[in-house]
């Protein structure tokens, strides 16, 4: 049994894996319990948009890297309102925040969001459990005391139905549209509004990220924001001149339920479509293709992508525990970009229309900039039809 405090501490958190393996640790953040799929996250900084990311949902997320806390927190970096990740484990307990932008403490962050953290933990121990048998389900209890029902939190974890058929992009979304008009973060101005941009873009919100919004901005677009259950008819009604996909969490194929009739009915139009994440597999699905659940996932900052189509390899931020078939493509959809860790499909695109999608994060800038074409690529397309 892995333990990861000294003879004289009494550990306050605890971490229950389904099969029965138990880690202890210190608590930070909300006391409390939560039950959700353990994931490992191997990138060096982002924790707080990681937290924040709507991908994450039903997820709690181990960060490899043991340096998380130490730049604090700025509401800048937020992807969305509120953290959505369940909670996090860590290696080394977080410090005292020490960067100009740090408004509040990680611990501080946490507690006022109720989610927990654990640290103290034998993290690289907790990975290789989580890449021997795959993300496993896990309980996951802080409580000052120190006391914890062992028996009732492995039942928990074992109870739990996991992310395979689970739609969670409902409880993600907005609850209405929205415009957005914020470009990237740009020194020394910061956060500035886009002005003058005439490309109309409807951006349906499995989750969406605020920065790959900023980044449609940047690349001249007018965003209209409709939520995940929006219809072809709402899409289509806004006269968009292209329509984005976003990322999102669960698994596609219970978001198709109603996302992929909605995209088939976009599909029918000439209209230039760009997905990301799970907006790629929702475009994938509803190109006839099928999506399956991973092992352990994808998650990280650091993940080689090769462009079949340029033979360019970039370096890409992911988060995806589901990936598309590539075996299952028809005819007409080209796979356009795999990843050079596994193979596994990361692009697709139609042979003769700008209908394309990745399923890693261009917006997240790993590279910095390996990826950002493809928001100009998007934005270029709409030009040319408007063009025609």
């Amino acid at each position: 049994m892995p333990v990861s405090h000294t003879a004289s501490e009494k550990p306050t958190a605890l971490i229950a894996l389904a099969d029965g393996q138990l880690f202890y640790g210190r608590g930070f953040g909300a006391p409390g319990e939560t039950v959700a799929e353990l994931v490992f996250n191997t990138a060096m900084t982002g924790y707080q948009e990681i937290m924040t990311d709507p991908s994450y949902a039903g997820q709690v997320v181990t960060f490899t890297f043991p340096h998380i806390g130490n730049t604090g927190v700025t509401p800048e970096d937020d992807e969305t309102a509120e953290p959505v990740a369940a909670g996090m484990v860590v290696k080394w307990d977080p410090t005292e925040p020490s960067n100009w932008r740090a408004a509040e403490t990680l611990e501080d962050w946490l507690a006022k969001r109720g989610r927990i953290g654990v640290g103290g933990i034998d993290t690289r121990r907790l990975t290789r459990a989580i890449r021997q048998q795959g993300a496993p389900h896990v309980a996951l209890a802080y409580n000052p005391d120190g006391v914890f029902d062992i028996e009732a939190l492995v039942r928990k974890a074992r109870e739990w139905s996991g992310l395979e058929g689970l739609d969670l992009a409902r409880d993600v979304t907005c609850a209405q549209s929205y415009s957005w008009d914020q470009m990237r973060w740009a020194w020394p101005e910061g956060y500035q509004p886009a002005k003058g941009n005439d490309l109309k873009v409807v951006a349906i919100d499995f989750g969406a990220k605020r920065n790959i919004l900023r980044c449609l901005a940047s690349a001249g677009c007018d965003v209209t924001v409709l939520p995940a259950t929006a219809t072809a008819e709402d899409v289509l009604a806004l006269k968009p001149d292209g329509v984005f996909l976003s990322n999102g969490p669960g698994d596609p194929a219970a978001t198709g339920a109603y996302a992929v009739p909605m995209i088939k009915g976009v599909l029918e139009t000439d209209l230039p479509v760009f997905g990301i994440c799970l907006g790629h597999q929702m475009l994938a699905l509803a190109l006839g293709a099928q999506t399956i659940k991973m092992n352990h996932g994808h998650h990280g900052a650091n993940h080689p992508v090769k462009d079949l189509t340029t033979g360019k390899v970039e370096i890409t931020s992911m988060n995806h525990g589901f990936t598309v078939d590539s075996q299952t493509l028809p005819d007409g959809v080209d796979e356009t970009h795999v990843s050079l860790f596994d193979g596994s499909n990361c692009g697709i695109a139609l042979k003769d229309r700008p209908v394309f999608s990745v399923q890693y994060h261009p917006e997240a800038s790993p590279g910095p900039q390996d990826s950002y074409y493809l928001f100009e690529r998007f934005a270029d397309a709409i030009r040319a039809r408007k063009a025609s």
